[in-house]
């Protein structure tokens, strides 16, 4: 019997609540130039952080994020049991290279931009359960890797429409332990592959923002929680259109989150940076959460938030050949104890 299964989408972690014992997160110079500047580890000084292509950039960001978080935690390689990891790419080449770099036990994640609680919600499992005693997550994306792949080479110099968003350079990570000291995952909702129909891979918060207004209704029923239960409820990478599609959403089924809500794609970047509709991107949820989520929970502005990355599961093939974007979100709850 699912003792910790809560609901129809949600399982608690009671018998040992993983705890965030360290963190950290890359950006590019974009980023960089932005209103969370303060948060970030690192911050490149061009995209190509002096590798021959910008796939081999990402790469990099990705490991010295990983090395980063272990040298934090005072922890090597071969002390961690699992790396949870994913990106943007074809066969996820970032995580995989990555991976092979650091030689840690690992599982390769597809959830596009929902990446980052995907990882740490099957990471909290883990921990929970009793297989591991450390586990790594970590996710990563590249402005002009993603434009390569899904859109067009940036030589053309394709014009953006309003609603298009700006994938950001980085890398996020975090370590999840059985011991220690932070924050608690208390809760991982599994999200539903949801589909409204969008085709327009311009418009990716209209696309995704019924994903992540169904996730939150699921965790608010299955817990019996509200919005007023969190000081903070986040989504990944919906930009102000999507943002706003999420609060009218969940206001017909009876929740108002305006008051305490904010979405990662809308906080990297500032209106004068000219990004259209904001932020998304693997790592804008995960250089959010690793540099200025969790810096507020350490500093207790922040203790109890919840956040659900968000995630288009179209592929260039599907788009190419008519089909809509299907998306998801995956939730987690993080919390201060004691």
């Amino acid at each position: 019997m699912a003792q910790n299964r809560i609901g129809g989408q949600t399982i608690v972690f009671t018998k040992n609540p993983p705890k965030i014992t360290s963190r950290a997160s890359i950006v590019g110079k974009k980023e960089g130039e932005g209103p969370l500047a303060e948060y970030f580890d690192k911050i490149l000084e061009d995209d190509l952080w002096g590798e021959k292509s910008w796939e081999k950039a990402e790469r990099r960001m990705f490991i010295e994020t990983a090395q980063m978080i272990l040298k934090r935690a005072q922890k090597e390689p071969s002390d961690i049991n699992y790396l949870f990891a994913g990106d943007l790419l074809d066969q996820i080449i970032t995580a995989t290279f990555g991976a092979r770099s650091l030689g840690i036990p690992y599982y390769g994640l597809y959830g596009a931009c929902s990446s980052m609680t995907q990882t740490i919600s099957l990471g909290a499992a883990m921990i929970d359960g009793g297989y591991a005693d450390h586990v790594l997550c970590i996710t990563s994306s590249h402005f002009c890797t993603a434009e390569r792949q899904f859109r067009f080479p940036l030589e053309m110099g394709v014009q953006r429409p309003p609603t298009a968003q700006w994938t950001v350079t980085g890398a996020g990570g975090v370590l999840l332990s059985s011991s220690g000291e932070g924050p608690c995952i208390t809760h991982a909702t599994t999200g539903k592959v949801i589909d409204f129909g969008i085709k327009d891979a311009n418009y990716m918060g209209a696309a995704m923002a019924p994903a992540a207004a169904d996730t939150l209704k699921a965790h608010f029923e299955d817990t019996g929680r509200g919005p007023q239960d969190y000081d903070l409820i986040v989504t990944g990478d919906l930009a102000k259109y999507g943002r706003q599609l999420t609060i009218d959403l969940l206001k017909k089924e009876g929740y108002d989150i305006e008051d305490r809500y904010i979405d990662c794609g809308c906080e990297i970047y500032s209106e004068e940076q000219d990004v259209h509709a904001g932020a998304s991107g693997c790592a804008c949820s995960a250089v959010v959460l690793a540099g200025y989520l969790l810096k507020k929970m350490e500093d207790g502005e922040l203790n109890r938030i919840l956040i659900a990355s968000t995630g288009a599961l179209h592929s260039t093939i599907s788009s190419q050949q008519g089909d809509s974007i299907p998306s998801i979100a995956h939730a987690i709850a993080i919390e201060k104890k004691g």
